[in-house]
C-alpha cells in the first residue's frame, strides 16, 4: 500500500461506516484502534497487514474517528490471539475464507495454467495471485507460503510446458537438437574447429562480406532442425525468450545433465529465437551492405566525371559558349 495519502483519498478509502462503527461497541484503547484499521485495510487490499504496511496518515485518521490516540497503535499486538480473532471477525465481515492447503494447491494450478504461459515475472505472478485470492474471496496465505505456491506454480508449468515441447517435436528436429551437444562447445579441438552450439550463441561481430555469408550458413543450418511453426503456442514470446536466457548461459555438459523434456526445450528455445534474431541480422547486415556499396558507386561515379571534366581543354570557354548560344537561340 501506497505510504502517501490526500485528506479526500483518506476520507473516501478509511471512513468507517455505522456497520463497521458497530463491530467496534465493546472495544476500547489500542484494541479498538487496531482492529478498526485492519477492517479498513482488509476491505482494500483483502489481506491483512504487518504494522510497518499501514500509513501513518491513515492510523491519524482512523484514530480522530474511534477516538483514540493514534500512538496507542504501536500496542496493538499484531501476533497475539486477540488480533488472530480479530481476523476471524473481519473476515466473517466482508465475507472471505482463510485459504486451506487444498485452496493454495488451486491457485499453484490456476497459475501454472493461466498465467505461468504468459508471465515470468515473480512480482506479476504474485499480483495474479492476490487479485486471484480476492475474486474467489480467499484470505491470501501468508507470504512465505505464497512464495510455496509461485514456486509450485512455475514447477508445474516448467514440467506441462517442456513435456508438451517434446511431443510436439518431430523425431527428426529432436534427433538434429540432441546432434548439437555431439559437437560440444569447443568443436574438434585437433580441427581447430568450434561446435555450432556455440557459433549459433554468438553475435556475428562487425560487419563485412564474411560476416554476411557467415551468418547466412548459421541461418541455414537452424532451419534444416526443422522446428514444427506450433512448437510454442499458447506461450507467449517473453517465456520462450527466458528459457533462451537460460540456455545461452549452459554448457553442452549442462544441457546432458538435464532431463531429456528439458533439455529439448531448451535446445529448441535456443534456436527458434536464435532464428527470429539471425534473419534480423541478415536484413541489418543486408542494409549496411547496399549502403556501402551505394555510397562507394557514388564516390566512383563523381570521381570519374570529374576527372572526366579536369581532361576537357578550355573546358570554361566552352561552357560560356554554348550558354551563349542557349540564350541566343528564338523561343
Amino acid at each position: 500500500m501506497r505510504r502517501e495519502w490526500e485528506l479526500e483519498e483518506l476520507i473516501a478509502c478509511w471512513t468507517l461506516d455505522e456497520e463497521e462503527f458497530a463491530l467496534l461497541a465493546n472495544k476500547s484503547g489500542a484494541t479498538r484502534l487496531g482492529f478498526a484499521v485492519l477492517l479498513k485495510y482488509f476491505e482494500q487490499e483483502a489481506r491483512f497487514p504487518r504494522r510497518e504496511d499501514v500509513p501513518r496518515a491513515a492510523v491519524d485518521f482512523v484514530a480522530g474517528q474511534v477516538k483514540v490516540g493514534p500512538e496507542l497503535f504501536a500496542e496493538y499486538g499484531f501476533a497475539s490471539r486477540q488480533a488472530a480473532n480479530h481476523r476471524g471477525q473481519v473476515r466473517d465481515f466482508h465475507k472471505f475464507a482463510k485459504a486451506t492447503v487444498q485452496d493454495e494447491d488451486g491457485l499453484a494450478v490456476w497459475l501454472s495454467t493461466d498465467m505461468c504461459p504468459m508471465e515470468t515475472s515473480r512480482d506479476r505472478l504474485r499480483a495474479a495471485l492476490l487479485a486471484r485470492c480476492r475474486e474467489l474471496r480467499i484470505e491470501p496465505p501468508a507470504p512465505g507460503q505464497i512464495e510455496r505456491v509461485l514456486g509450485e506454480a512455475e514447477s508445474l508449468f516448467g514440467k506441462s510446458f517442456t513435456a508438451c515441447t517434446q511431443s510436439r517435436l518431430p523425431d527428426g528436429s529432436a534427433g538434429k537438437l540432441e546432434e548439437l551437444l555431439l559437437e560440444g562447445e569447443d568443436g574438434d579441438p585437433a580441427g581447430g574447429r568450434r561446435g555450432f552450439l556455440q557459433e549459433l550463441k554468438e553475435d556475428p561481430g562487425s560487419f563485412q562480406l564474411d560476416t554476411l555469408l557467415a551468418e547466412i550458413a548459421k541461418l541455414g543450418r537452424v532451419n534444416a532442425i526443422g522446428l514444427p511453426a506450433d512448437l510454442f503456442e499458447g506461450v507467449s514470446e517473453k517465456v520462450v525468450a527466458a528459457w533462451r536466457a537460460r540456455a545461452m548461459k549452459m554448457y553442452s555438459s549442462d544441457f546432458t545433465a538435464a532431463a531429456p523434456p528439458v533439455r529439448l526445450t531448451l535446445l529448441a528455445a535456443l534456436c527458434h529465437v536464435r532464428r527470429t534474431e539471425l534473419i534480423d541480422g541478415l536484413v541489418e547486415l543486408l542494409i549496411q551492405l547496399v549502403h556501402k556499396i551505394s555510397v562507394r558507386a557514388e564516390r566512383k561515379v563523381e570521381g570519374e566525371i570529374n576527372a572526366e571534366f579536369r581532361r576537357v581543354h578550355g573546358k570554361n570557354g566552352i561552357l560560356v559558349k554554348l550558354a551563349t548560344a542557349a540564350l541566343a537561340l528564338p523561343r
